[in-house]
């Protein structure tokens, strides 16, 4: 067979594939338009004529059940340790409504969380029917803010606002009787009562493993009053039993000299004069003097009154009446300059970098 007869056969079966991928092509290039939707319903009709395919179920294989220590395990390894935060000392101030029954359910409230109230002080402010409670507790930040809200959502509490972190003045009142006559008399006076209460027993008997008390009865007439400043004497000058403190004068132990009533009131006084410098250097006062006692006043914060307590402390406090602490927030007062850089920021702001409207 010739070459000519062979390719005419070929020619023909290359036009029919040039042919159909001719046609495939303007097929694909010429798209027919989408149907006509007839209704609003049209696609209820095809949701409900389309048989989607559905898919299969999925095979859940389910866990073996634990074991009792397992769970155990589980549980003890997935439990969070306790709060390492520290406790502090935090000051809460509430506004309260003046009304019977508000500081009841208040400490209530925080004796059901177990807080131990270090001061509490409640008082009228000038508003009528409003009372400003000051706490002070200690505890973690978060307890306490649990606390606060619990507190605040009281029906009688306007708001609870906590004072931290918050610049404030606070203050605390302190009344302490102090003895003037030095520290071994002073555990005479804070023993308990005995038959004999008068002050000649009280200091013959200052030595004794139990000491006595001594009780004023009445204010002291002539003789009796002598009869008190000798025995004094007598016992500072007393060299043979020195005092648990050591002798008061030194100087005079052993000269067979007795100390006169006037030198035993003169020692009372270096005492009451010691007591009131140190009240001065701290900002107190006396109040009150006695025969054996005098009374100071002192008002500064918590700390203050704590160091003076241990100051005053060696002359032998007979007794102490402390006040709750009284918190007020100071006004912030702007620095020198700090309104000139808030002026000289405001004006450095582009006007074209602000959002529209």
């Amino acid at each position: 067979m010739s070459h000519r007869a062979l390719s005419a056969p070929l020619r023909a079966i290359r036009g029919a594939r040039l042919q159909r991928t001719a046609t495939r092509c303007a097929s694909t290039k010429t798209p027919s338009p989408p149907k006509p939707i007839d209704d609003s319903t049209s696609a209820l009709d095809y949701k409900l004529h389309k048989h989607g395919r559905r898919l299969p179920h999925l095979v859940t294989q389910h866990p073996r059940s634990p074991s009792a220590e397992e769970a155990v395990t589980n549980i003890l390894y997935n439990t969070p340790p306790p709060s390492t935060e520290p406790f502090k000392r935090h000051r809460l101030n509430c506004l309260v409504q003046n009304e019977p029954g508000v500081l009841s359910r208040v400490s209530g409230i925080l004796a059901g969380r177990g807080f131990n109230i270090d001061s509490l002080v409640v008082c009228q402010t000038e508003i009528r029917d409003l009372s400003r409670m000051c706490i002070i507790l200690k505890g973690q930040d978060g307890v306490i803010e649990q606390a606060r809200r619990q507190l605040e959502d009281l029906v009688p509490v306007w708001a609870v606002l906590d004072y931290t972190k918050t610049s404030c003045v606070e203050r605390e009142l302190l009344l302490a009787k102090v003895s003037i006559l030095g520290p071994e008399f002073a555990e005479a006076q804070l023993s308990g009562p005995i038959p004999d209460t008068s002050f000649e027993h009280a200091v013959e008997n200052q030595n004794a493993e139990n000491p006595p008390s001594f009780v004023a009865q009445g204010e002291p007439q002539g003789d009796d009053k002598i009869q008190r400043e000798l025995a004094l004497a007598r016992s500072f000058e007393s060299a043979a039993q020195p005092t648990p403190a050591g002798a008061l004068y030194p100087s005079r132990s052993g000269a067979g000299q007795d100390m006169s009533a006037s030198e035993a009131l003169i020692a009372k006084n270096l005492h009451l004069s010691a007591i009131k410098t140190l009240a001065d250097q701290f900002g107190g006062r006396v109040v009150d003097v006695a025969e054996n006692s005098c009374i100071v006043e002192l008002t500064a914060k918590s700390s203050r009154v704590d160091s003076f307590l241990s100051l005053m402390r060696p002359f032998g406090v007979l007794e102490a009446a402390r006040s709750g602490v009284m918190v007020l927030p100071r006004t912030p007062i702007p620095r020198y300059g700090e309104e000139e850089e808030l002026a000289a920021e405001k004006e450095e702001i582009d006007v074209s970098l602000l959002p529209p409207g």
